[in-house]
């Protein structure tokens, strides 16, 4: 932030201090209010900055504080698990563990399909004629190229390229929308 930044951010804080609200009434007015409002981006921008700079360094302390941790944690439930699958191998029904400081777990999963090619099972599916198992959906962006808005009986419709009604689309009012830029 600059000198003349920083003059106008006293200038907005005595006006937003004062009982009478400003208005913007001429083209001075409002060049007067884009000063302001560059002075106030302008902050907002070096304060960003900043707290981007501290979480930066404070997240790179945390990675070396918890690596050594997490490497302690990985060594302790390995051996934990190694106990457990001895433990399992002479009592199956052996499945939890508990002492008074935590518990070790076993849980046995069944065999189960597993999607590894998207792609090559669609294509089994469709070969197959299983229809059941294909999900359809509009493209959306695509269609919309190809409709047209056009008033019939004095209300506004859409229809596709060959004149067709399409049901399920509405028309959207067209509308003006406001943005400041600095």
């Amino acid at each position: 932030m600059n000198q003349l930044q920083q003059i106008e951010m006293m200038e907005v804080e005595e006006i937003q201090s004062q009982e009478t609200p400003f208005e913007i009434s001429d083209l001075n007015s409002l060049n007067w209010a884009f000063r302001k409002l560059a002075a106030l981006k302008s902050k907002e921008k070096e304060i960003k900055q900043l707290a981007n700079v501290e979480r930066d360094r404070i997240a790179l302390w945390e990675r070396g504080e918890l690596s050594t941790i997490e490497g302690s944690v990985e060594f302790f439930e390995n051996m934990i698990s190694v106990y457990h699958a001895k433990q399992l191998e002479s009592d199956p029904k052996a499945k939890t563990i508990t002492t008074p400081y935590g518990k070790s777990k076993t849980r046995k999963s069944k065999e189960a399909p597993e999607k590894a090619n998207e792609e090559e099972i669609l294509q089994h599916v469709i070969e197959n004629n299983m229809d059941d198992y294909i999900k359809n959906s509009v493209k959306w962006a695509d269609l919309k190229k190809n409709l047209k808005i056009v008033e019939i009986s004095g209300e506004k419709t859409v229809v596709d390229e060959n004149g067709q009604l399409i049901p399920g689309v509405t028309v959207k009012p067209e509308s003006i929308s406001y943005s400041v830029e600095v």
